[in-house]
Formats: structure tokens, sequence, C-alpha cells
């Protein structure tokens, strides 16, 4: 096959630290400097690229193995072009100036060194689905987040209300709540429809994927009682 039938799948030329190559796959360009990526999300790299897992300190390690929250980390320093996927999912780039969003762990690719994060429960959750563990992200810089089809945008300035694994993101100002179905059988899984949805209010967005994501073990609701799940509450 000659090269000129290649010249379709040509790299893409770097515009800043993120390109995207295609729907699915983002460059990084790395310039002595680090950033942060989705364990397990690297396909390619040229240049002089090294890894290291990031636990992200004992405090976010701690809240990890307690709420289960899946979110692993790597961090990717050095000189070179970094190549990240996951499962042929859409991807989009955000910028933070000096702001905060919420993100989906399971929607989180990459981002850049200037923005720091931590694990927060979504207000309002309680005990309630067994605690619903997000991501917040806060400082300057581009997060590249992925959507497991075409997302949409929805304004929050209407009460909105989503399947928790298919909202993908909401900006820092948006307010959110839990709202459950009235019926048990429903929430306990024995019925049809939803258990529950996230609620969403204020002036902001929610970006919203069609899907409900990878299927998620039942939640344990436990008594009022003491235990580990006491030191997350609201």
């Amino acid at each position: 096959m000659s090269e000129t039938n290649l010249e379709q799948f040509r790299e893409v030329t770097p515009e800043g630290r993120f390109t995207l190559q295609n729907s699915a796959m983002l460059k990084v360009r790395l310039e002595n400097d680090q950033i942060q990526a989705k364990l397990g999300s690297m396909i390619a790299y040229q240049g002089d690229v090294r890894f290291e897992h990031k636990g992200g300190g004992l405090g976010r390690f701690f809240k990890k193995a307690v709420t289960g929250e899946g979110v692993r980390l790597m961090a990717a320093n050095g000189t070179g072009d970094l190549f990240l996927a996951q499962d042929k999912r859409k991807i989009m780039i955000l910028e933070l100036q000096n702001d905060r969003m919420t993100v989906n762990g399971d929607n989180i690719l990459a981002f850049e060194p200037g923005i720091d994060w931590d694990i927060k429960r979504v207000e309002g959750a309680g005990r309630l689905a067994g605690g619903l563990f997000n991501v917040v992200l806060e400082g300057t810089g581009k997060v590249a987040v992925t959507s497991d089809g075409e997302p949409v945008l929805l304004d929050t300035s209407t009460p909105t209300f989503a399947d928790p694994e298919s909202a993908i993101a909401w900006s820092g100002g948006v307010r959110t709540g839990v709202r459950s179905d009235v019926s048990f059988k429903t929430f306990t899984g024995r019925g049809s429809g939803e258990s529950f949805q996230v609620a969403f209010e204020g002036a902001g967005w929610v970006l919203i994927q069609p899907s409900e994501g990878a299927a998620v073990p039942e939640h344990s609701h436990a008594g009022e009682g003491g235990g580990l799940g006491s030191l997350f509450e609201d």
C-alpha cells in the first residue's frame, strides 16, 4: 500500500498541549512537564515519556477505599507525544479558568497540571444510594472528558434531573441533590424504572451522555448507625 493512501490518517498538528486526533483519540504534547491521565488510557507514545501511578494522597486513597470510587490516575511526564483513548468513546476538551466543575469519575480522561482534584459526595445524597461520589476539578487548565455517544449540554436554570451514570460533568455553581422514586420496589431494583436521579438546579450547565454507562453493582442501604459512611455526611 502506498503512503499516499494513508495520508488521511496522518497525525494532526498539535494545537497546544491537548489536540484531538479524531473524535476518539487525544494527543497530548509534553515538553518536560506532566499531566494526569486515567490509568490504562495510554494507547501509544513517542519520545521520552514516563508513567507513575498516582494515589492522590492518603486522604483521597481512604475515600476511594470507603466509597468504591473507581478513579485511578497516572502521571505522565517527560518530553514527547502521548496518545490517549477509552473504549472508542467520544472525547471533548473543556477549559477551566480559575473555576470548578464536577466530573463523573468514569468520564475523566486527562487534565493539565494547573488543576487540582478531589473526590466529593454529591450534595444532598446523604446515605441515599449508598453515597454518590464524583470528582471535583478546580483551577485553570484543560480537561479531557469522554462520552459514550454524542453528548448534549443542558441549561440547569430549569430544574434538571439525570441518571447518575448519564451525567458526565456539571459546572461549579450548580446545586445538586437526589430525587428518589416513591416506589420502594423500584428503589430496591424489584420494579421498573430508575431508582434515583441526580437533581441539578441553578445558573450553569450539565453535560449528558446518551448512555447509562457500565453496570453498577447494587448499593447497600445500611440502617441509621455508625460506620465509615458517616465520615462523609454533608
